[in-house]
């Protein structure tokens, strides 16, 4: 049975929020000049960022393609010969103006609030320098179950939130210099959910590499 796109673009982000860790790390350790190791930590937390936050990122662009379709069909499907669709310039510029609006503020505050608060019900297990094996045996149950994962009572919100309000803007303002050009190819040129969908994980490998590195320098 086929996969729908929903499972399909969730699957690859979180491979690409994966990828994309692994090699902040990796940069992170050369700039540091220390030898390279993989803290399963970090990676574990992008990958389930992705798996929480791809779906309703799917559908958000679904909602804004079918409300401001990319292009206009002056014929009808069946009509001969068949015309290119024509680019509504004023959908693009309204879709592109909601998606680095409303959608970029709700995707930075989701971040944020998700890796601080994270983080902080994962703090118990920084300073244990775990190895990837021991970690992925307490996230399967092991040693102590699935409390010993994540602790949500040792997440302070407040100070969740005041973070995330402190490093809103400089987010924001870092993607308003890559994701319009990216949102722009998307909405104008490619017209398949499989090819916006690729294109948006490759321009997302880069992305994902300039937010890991980011996190990790403001724990």
């Amino acid at each position: 049975m086929a996969l729908s796109p929903i499972v399909k673009g969730t699957i690859q982000s979180a491979v690409i929020g994966g990828i994309s860790n692994i090699i902040a790390q990796v940069v992170a350790a050369q700039q540091n000049n220390k030898p390279i190791t993989i803290d399963p930590l970090p990676l574990f937390q992008f990958i389930l960022f992705a798996l929480v936050s791809t779906p309703p990122n799917i559908l958000w662009q679904e909602f804004l393609e079918s409300t401001f379709p990319a292009h206009d069909d002056p014929r009808p499907p069946k009509e001969k010969p068949p015309v290119v669709p024509k680019l509504n310039k004023t959908n693009t510029l309204i879709k592109t103006i909601l998606d680095q609006t409303l959608g970029a503020f709700i995707n930075t505050l989701m971040f944020s609030m998700f890796m601080h608060g994270i983080q902080a019900a994962m703090s118990h297990h920084h300073g244990s320098s775990p190895s990837a094996s021991s970690f992925v045996g307490t996230l399967l149950g092991a040693g102590g179950g699935p409390k010993q994962v994540m602790r949500w009572e040792n997440v302070n919100w407040q100070h969740v939130w005041e973070k995330s309000r402190g490093e809103f803007w400089e987010i924001v303002q870092a993607g308003w210099k890559f994701w319009p050009l990216v949102s722009l190819v998307n909405f104008v040129f490619l017209k398949t959910v499989e090819a916006r969908n690729l294109l948006g994980g490759l321009a997302g490998l880069g992305w994902g590499v300039y937010i890991s590195l980011s996190t990790a320098a403001r724990k």
